[in-house]
């Protein structure tokens, strides 16, 4: 009883001491203690409440704190000089290769294809390699690339670099011409046989000793193998055995999306032993597309996009495809829409200039002063409406059309479930509910109301909600991807500002 009744007057006085004087309470913004943990990256804190104690760890992970470290550093851009403009849009190009000594995301992959690809020419031995993956995981560039420094070594080595040629077959008129196309680069001036077809020429070439002297490896990158596949796999079969003929001078290298083709399509490769090698290119995840970005904006001495814009686009398209071309095609178009935003407002300004007779200067230095060029970064909201055209789903759709207080539940369901976490009780969902109604100024539903409104989420798919005695207690999952929810929700006023401190 004697520590009870010390610690109540200590209580007392701290409380007395941390309540804020009128005159701080009408000029400070109050802002919530669990909102405050933000101000401190790396923070612990411990919070009491009806459900236990629980840790909340906001430490940001080095890909995030790294892209928020540069968006302080560097000065904003200037999206109206053309210069400038067309500069990042180069650089976001799918077409355009970076500007670094090995592929990013992809250095252990790239490094087993330039090791193989050594190992040929400083042998002499013909080999075969598949390279599978979904589109726009890096197998492309990481073979121009290979192509790029194999050369280089091989001159540096003191080696004869291989012949190169690159086929994509999609501009095949038919599958077996292929073998016309690759003896055509070893004898371009070959008058044509009418006894010989393009491959017995190329496997007797790859038989005989005298006729592969004194003849250049070859490197052949075929694009596209899929398109090889016919119901008998000859072509496809014939042209990986060219890699297995005895006094064989080809390297070859196949690339295509399926998997398993090297398995379901050359069964009689594997009875020989000859298999070839494969090595698959898995989906980007959503810190290696950040990484990626990154890599191909700074070299510019300016930020283009904000960090929650380029984290909103990773995370979605991490959550889809892991299509890296896909995530630049949705930065470029971000910038288009941060483009015609600037247009609209440069109009906007212009009109009652024209009509009051301002002078062009005058007018240009109106412009100038404009929002738009003070802050004129891309913004979350900008790659929302790019990844909107980009991915139109349902899910965003019904998210969309919701009764406000369902959307408040999705929003406090995302910040529950940020990390490690992927269910909790209504008891603690109300928690975070309360907590975003309290930031956007709306007031709150009971928790009778809140438990009815998750049951009908429950039904729409969105949410699964589970049995338990008391309605607080009932487990409550989310259904759907987290980026649909954050995506949906960007373009709302409303949630804008309070998605981006996520």
């Amino acid at each position: 009883m004697a520590e009870i009744q010390l610690s109540t007057p200590q209580k007392r006085k701290l409380r007395s001491n941390s309540t804020p004087s009128p005159m701080q309470s009408s000029c400070a913004k109050w802002k919530s203690p669990r909102r405050c943990v933000k101000d401190c990256p790396k923070s612990h804190v411990k919070m009491q409440g009806n459900f236990g104690d629980k840790t909340i760890n906001t430490t940001k992970s080095p890909v995030k704190k790294r892209l928020s470290e540069s968006f302080l550093q560097k000065p904003m851009w200037n999206p109206r000089d053309v210069e400038q403009l067309n500069a990042v849009k180069e650089a976001l190009h799918v077409s355009t290769p970076p500007a670094t000594a090995t592929v990013v995301c992809r250095e252990v992959k790239y490094n087993r294809v330039l090791d193989f690809c050594k190992e040929s020419v400083e042998q002499d031995k013909a080999g075969s390699l598949y390279i599978c993956g979904c589109p726009g995981t890096g197998k492309s560039l990481s073979i121009e690339k290979v192509k790029e420094v194999l050369v280089d070594w091989a001159n540096e080595s003191a080696l004869q670099a291989p012949d190169l040629l690159s086929l994509s077959c999609t501009s095949l008129s038919k599958t077996s011409d292929i073998f016309g196309k690759i003896l055509d680069k070893i004898q371009p001036r070959r008058k044509a046989n009418g006894s010989m077809s393009p491959l017995q020429y190329l496997q007797k070439m790859s038989s005989q000793k005298q006729q592969s002297t004194g003849r250049k490896m070859m490197l052949i990158i075929v694009d596209e193998m899929d398109y090889l596949i016919t119901k008998d796999r000859t072509v496809l079969h014939d042209l990986f055995m060219l890699t297995t003929f005895p006094f064989s001078r080809f390297i070859l290298i196949g690339i295509a999306n399926a998997i398993d083709l090297a398995d379901r399509f050359l069964p009689k490769l594997q009875s020989l032993n000859y298999k070839p090698a494969v090595i698959t290119y898995r989906a980007y995840s959503k810190d290696q597309i950040i990484s990626i970005l990154q890599q191909r904006l700074e070299a510019f001495p300016y930020t283009v996009f904000q960090p929650q814009a380029l984290e909103l686009c990773a995370r979605k398209v991490a959550s889809t495809s892991g299509d890296m071309g896909k995530a630049l095609s949705v930065c470029r178009s971000a910038i288009e829409m941060l483009e015609g935003e600037i247009r609209d407002s440069i109009y906007s300004l212009q009109l009652p200039s024209l009509k009051m007779g301002l002078s062009d200067q005058q007018r240009g230095d109106a412009c100038d002063k404009s929002p738009i060029q003070e802050s004129g970064v891309v913004r979350v909201d900008h790659v929302a409406i790019a990844l909107s055209k980009a991915y139109r789903s349902p899910v965003v759709d019904t998210i969309q059309s919701l009764p406000q207080h369902q959307q408040i539940i999705l929003c406090s369901a995302l910040k529950l479930f940020r990390g490690k976490k992927k269910d909790a009780t209504i008891g603690e969902l109300n928690i975070s509910y309360v907590d975003v109604c309290k930031s956007t100024l709306i007031p709150p539903v009971g928790i009778m109301e809140l438990s009815n409104m998750c049951r009908v989420l429950g039904d729409q798919g969105i949410l699964k909600v589970g049995q338990a005695r008391e309605d607080k207690l009932r487990r409550v999952t989310l259904k759907i991807d987290e980026a649909d929810i954050t995506f949906a929700l960007q373009g709302i006023r409303l949630f804008r500002n309070y998605l981006q401190q996520l």
